[in-house]
C-alpha cells in the first residue's frame, strides 16, 4: 500500500446542478444552516465566497470532535469543478497533502450527481486512508439535498 492515494464517492441529489453548484461555489455561508450537524461555521480569510484563490476557514464536527479546515479554492468552472486544497487543518496532522474536489454533474432538469473525490499523501505507512472525511463529505451533500428541497 502506497502513501499516495485517491478516494472517490457519487451522490444522486434531486435538485438541479446549477442550485446544488451554487451553494458550493459561491454561497459556503449557506452550509452551517443547511448541514449545522456538521457543519459549525465557515469564514472567509482572503478573497471573498467564490473567487479562484480565496482561502476559507471551516469548522465542523467529525466523530464526535470538532475540527479545522482552512483551504484555498480552486475553480474549474467549465466543467462545474471546485477544489478545496488544505493549507492547514487537522486532517494535516496525518496527511502530508490533502485535497477534496466536488463536481456537479447534470442528470436531469430536476436532478444531478456530485462526485467528491479526495486525493491525499499520507505521511507514513501506518496511517490510515481518510475515509471518515470522504464519508463527511458525503454526508455534508445530503444535508444540503434535504436543506434545498425544503426551500
Amino acid at each position: 500500500m502506497g502513501l499516495v492515494g485517491k478516494l472517490e464517492a457519487e451522490v444522486d441529489v434531486k435538485v438541479p446542478a446549477d442550485k446544488l453548484l451554487c451553494i458550493i461555489r459561491s454561497e459556503n455561508h449557506r452550509i452551517p444552516e443547511a448541514a449545522s450537524n456538521h457543519i459549525h461555521t465557515i469564514e472567509v480569510h482572503e478573497g471573498d465566497w467564490e473567487t479562484h484563490g480565496s482561502i476559507k476557514l471551516w469548522t465542523y464536527t467529525i466523530d464526535g470532535k470538532v475540527e479545522v479546515f482552512k483551504e484555498k479554492l480552486v475553480v474549474d468552472e467549465p466543467n462545474k469543478r471546485i477544489t478545496l486544497e488544505a493549507l492547514e487543518a487537522h486532517v494535516l496532522e496525518e496527511l502530508k497533502s490533502y485535497k477534496m474536489t466536488y463536481q456537479v454533474l447534470p442528470k436531469t432538469d430536476e436532478s444531478c450527481m456530485a462526485k467528491i473525490t479526495v486525493d491525499y499523501e499520507k505521511l507514513n505507512e501506518n496511517v490510515p486512508e481518510p475515509n471518515k472525511y470522504l464519508q463527511f463529505v458525503v454526508n455534508v451533500t445530503k444535508d444540503i439535498e434535504s436543506h434545498l428541497l425544503k426551500a
